[in-house]
């Protein structure tokens, strides 16, 4: 029986950890937007990802290289380190309203197994995934009945946290699920943890709040400012990424397949910067990505928005450190 002091740290190991915005809000100590963000009592013990370039970004602002590049679909589960807590945004593509759409039938959509996987082998305490909201609404919910009952089923208790961004602080139209699962014997035992509180649900926070100061820098004197794609629009209609923001309100999703299309500056004749695609997904300036604009920006609309990881993160922190005595293999 091992006992956690309050406060102790939770070893954590991380699945698809992309570029690292999940891991980012996990770990905490960052600064955004003149906003301090607490480090959390988290340890990321190891981080894998199936795209070097992911790696390579990761690797670039957390130091070291317990990051790599693996792919998890292969990977012999009991290899992995055991830890407290298994975190992990499994790929959206195939339940993304922009993706092929093709499910858990296809090969990236049935990746949220290795999950499984590793709660099977390794009894963590908590499991965290993430996903698009789309899924609730694929074969009108049965494939998000499918995962939660394939996670129930390994011994965990499930439930859904459906997040606004904007509600939670984030300068984006973006809302995703996470899969909180707690394994039986502590839901028993402590119950559940608590939904983070919506603090900004009545008072968004806008496009020009969170990129405002970068209008007149036209160089790299701010990470990543300069590098931003044409502004040519779509000859027929309005494309997809050809819609100009509004000043005043949310940004539209940053997203993960950008090409040359990501949506146009409020004010000025140009399309975001990679810089600015960054801050609207909250990652501090000193988080620098340096791969080509279509990699980078692809790296960061696949990423979990380090402050909507924070705040999740800050709710599991307390729940864990309510607990007394735990098991962490059962």
């Amino acid at each position: 029986m091992a006992t956690k002091e309050k406060n102790k740290s939770y070893s954590v190991v991380s699945y698809f950890c992309g570029c690292g915005g999940l891991d980012l809000g996990f770990r905490g100590g960052f600064r955004y937007n003149k906003e301090d963000y607490s480090r959390l009592p988290f340890d990321i013990q190891i981080a894998y990802d199936k795209e070097n370039r992911c790696i390579e970004t990761y690797n670039g602002y957390f130091g070291g290289e317990h990051a790599q590049c693996v792919d998890l679909s292969e990977i012999n589960v009991s290899t992995v380190p055991s830890a407290n807590i298994l975190i992990g945004g499994f790929p959206c593509q195939e339940f993304s309203s922009c993706g092929p759409l093709g499910g858990i039938e296809s090969e990236r959509g049935k990746l949220y197994k290795t999950l499984i996987n590793y709660m099977r082998e390794h009894r963590p305490l908590m499991t965290i995934g993430e996903n698009v909201i789309n899924l609730e609404r694929m074969d009108d919910g049965k494939v998000l009945e499918t995962i939660k009952n394939d996670l129930t089923n390994v011994g965990y208790e499930v439930r859904v946290w459906k997040m606004f961004a904007p509600d939670y602080g984030i300068p984006q139209r973006r809302t995703r699920l996470f899969f909180i699962c707690v394994r039986n014997d502590i839901y028993e035992r402590y119950g559940f943890p608590n939904e983070p509180e919506a603090d900004f649900a009545e008072k968004h926070r806008s496009i020009e709040w969170a990129i405002g100061d970068l209008e007149q820098v036209t160089d790299d004197s701010v990470p990543n400012q300069s590098q931003y794609f044409g502004a040519s629009r779509a000859k027929k209609g309005n494309g997809q990424g050809d819609e100009s923001n509004k000043k005043d309100k949310p940004a539209y999703t940053i997203r993960a397949n950008p090409k040359s299309r990501v949506q146009f500056h409020y004010s000025l004749p140009r399309r975001l910067t990679v810089r600015e695609c960054a801050r609207i997904q909250t990652f501090p300036d000193d988080f620098i990505f340096t791969h080509a604009k279509t990699a980078s920006i692809s790296q960061i609309g696949n990423a979990v928005p380090p402050v909507l990881a924070h705040k999740v993160a800050k709710s599991i922190a307390s729940y864990l450190d309510t607990l007394k005595e735990v098991q962490t293999h059962a």
